[in-house]
């Protein structure tokens, strides 16, 4: 039939700009799109210690510098708090 050989290469046509999958895929998001590697009970515990005796020698109200540094540590963690 026709003279050309009709072998199955088992080869892929690679256009430019196309990705094979290789692998888990890498998702190139932000730190606000990540999920976080982490349970929150277990992430930030200097933050959340100092947060934790500050409330209960001081109050809630007198400790919102804890508190904040707290939520800081846990968003840089990944979490959205």
């Amino acid at each position: 039939m026709g003279g050309l050989p009709t072998q199955n290469t088992g080869s892929v046509l690679a256009l430019p700009g196309a990705q094979l999958n290789q692998g888990p895929s890498v998702n190139a998001s932000t730190g606000a799109d990540a999920k976080p590697k982490k349970k929150i009970c277990c992430a930030c515990p200097d933050t959340k210690k100092l947060r934790d005796e500050c409330i209960v020698e001081h109050g809630e109200a007198a400790c919102t510098k804890w508190i904040e540094a707290h939520r800081q540590c846990l968003r840089a963690e990944g979490f959205n708090v």
